[in-house]
């Protein structure tokens, strides 16, 4: 062959070979189509703020509630854009459970600090108090909300954003809510509804376990059907369809705490964190919380066959040994499963979650124990299932399917209030 065409030959590979691995660059390789950079399609409602409504806080002294989830698609924080913006004076930060730059571990006590980058205050809401002071809101005219929800309703952010709109109602505030998706979707819903009479920083109003709200729907919920009664705005996403997780959108997951890595620790999440009622490991101090459940007098093998033979829907159990490098069993060996979502369309969290529970307890009864008591006789486990009856149905060897159909009647009514705030 000819000199002049192999050279030609080896141009035509080349350009081939380029023009393929530009067009596998611009996916990420999922399967779902996400590409970098925005898309025109899809808008959270941040980005619906600042190019539809910006008139909201325009000229105004802004207040801003957020994580490191408040991010637009290009994962710019909020806290940096409106601190950059020349039309708006953002004038302090509030911080929920982990902190406005989610340093903080579950539970750990945040004080009053500056922001180093922006220079602006930092009020917690997870220190001395969890709802905003006059003191706090002295040089705001309007209260912003942007914080990435997890679909659970243990998970603290959502009440942050209930206290936040009591302490605007009190003080002659508006608040704006500025929407993001569920990641587990938006159209199941699953598990007991709250008993007020269990009501906590874990479960302040009755929705059940996993509400399939985003968190715009359900400030509207929680101001109307619970009589906060706030001048509240919610701006609203476009291109989101309830039936999409997470990764069916083009957004990046940002850890919303610690402990949630990825949106697998999320899907898991509703059942898998009762076990933080119990002495139990539910992962804490591993690279994969709230997959991964143990103890040191656990079986691993015998747990996870008792487990495979409930034949769960969409869900596999496999044997695992771990050592929790913190929380419970910190620095102890031990043994237990690993949760192994197959099928997150049929997969129901809650019910696996108390099969988990219920499967230990019956396992090792010398073994298991609930969280103790308060002095009203109420357990933490308690607090997160949201009534007392069901610790005390497995307790009493009540079947979980038993204690499924007991709570249905509740959950029904639930779904036609619910109907009436979803915005997609």
């Amino acid at each position: 062959m000819k000199k002049w065409m192999i050279a030609v030959l080896t141009l035509i590979l080349i350009f081939s070979t380029m023009s393929a691995g530009s067009a596998h660059d611009n996916g990420k390789g999922n399967g779902h189509g996400k590409g970098k950079g925005k898309h025109k399609e899809f808008s959270l409602g941040v980005e619906q703020l600042l190019k539809e409504e910006k008139d909201l806080i325009e000229g105004k002294k802004v207040g801003l509630i957020t994580n490191p989830t408040g991010v637009d698609q290009e994962l710019n924080s909020i806290v940096d854009t409106l601190h950059n913006d020349p039309d708006v004076e953002l004038t302090a930060l509030y911080g929920p459970e982990h902190g406005v730059r989610g340093d903080a571990q579950a539970g750990q006590y945040v004080d009053f600090y500056i922001d180093e980058r922006t220079g602006l205050p930092v009020y917690s809401l997870y220190g001395a108090t969890k709802k905003p002071t006059p003191e706090m809101l002295e040089n705001v005219e309007v209260l912003l909300f942007d914080i990435q929800d997890v679909g659970t309703r243990f998970y603290t952010y959502i009440y942050t954003m209930a206290y936040a709109m009591e302490a605007a109602k009190e003080n002659d505030i508006p608040i704006i809510v500025l929407d993001r998706p569920n990641p587990l979707s938006g159209s199941k819903v699953e598990g007991p509804v709250l008993d007020m009479e269990y009501s906590s920083f874990v479960g302040n109003y009755s929705i059940p376990l996993r509400h399939g709200m985003t968190v715009g729907e359900l400030a509207k919920l929680f101001n109307t059907e619970f009589d906060i009664g706030a001048d509240l705005t919610v701006v609203e996403m476009e291109g989101w369809k309830r039936d999409k997780y997470y990764d069916e959108t083009p957004l990046e997951f940002v850890m919303p705490s610690p402990n949630m890595p990825t949106l697998d620790t999320a899907l898991v999440y509703p059942g898998a964190a009762l076990i933080e009622g119990t002495n139990v490991s539910e992962g804490r101090g591993t690279t994969k919380p709230f997959e991964l459940i143990g103890a040191p007098f656990i079986n691993a093998a015998d747990l996870a066959d008792e487990l495979n033979g409930l034949k769960l829907e969409g869900v596999t159990f496999r044997a695992a040994s771990f050592t929790p490098a913190s929380s419970k069993h910190a620095g102890k060996l031990s043994h237990g499963i690993e949760i192994h979502v197959t099928d997150r369309k049929t997969f129901k969290p809650v019910e696996t979650g108390l099969h988990i529970v219920k499967t230990i307890h019956d396992m090792y009864p010398e073994d298991f124990q609930f969280r103790a008591e308060n002095s009203a006789g109420v357990s933490f486990f308690d607090n997160l299932i949201g009534n007392g009856w069901i610790r005390q149905g497995i307790e009493e060897g009540r079947s979980i399917e038993d204690m499924t159909a007991q709570w249905q009647p509740e959950l029904k009514e639930f779904n036609k209030v619910r109907k009436q705030y979803l915005l997609y």
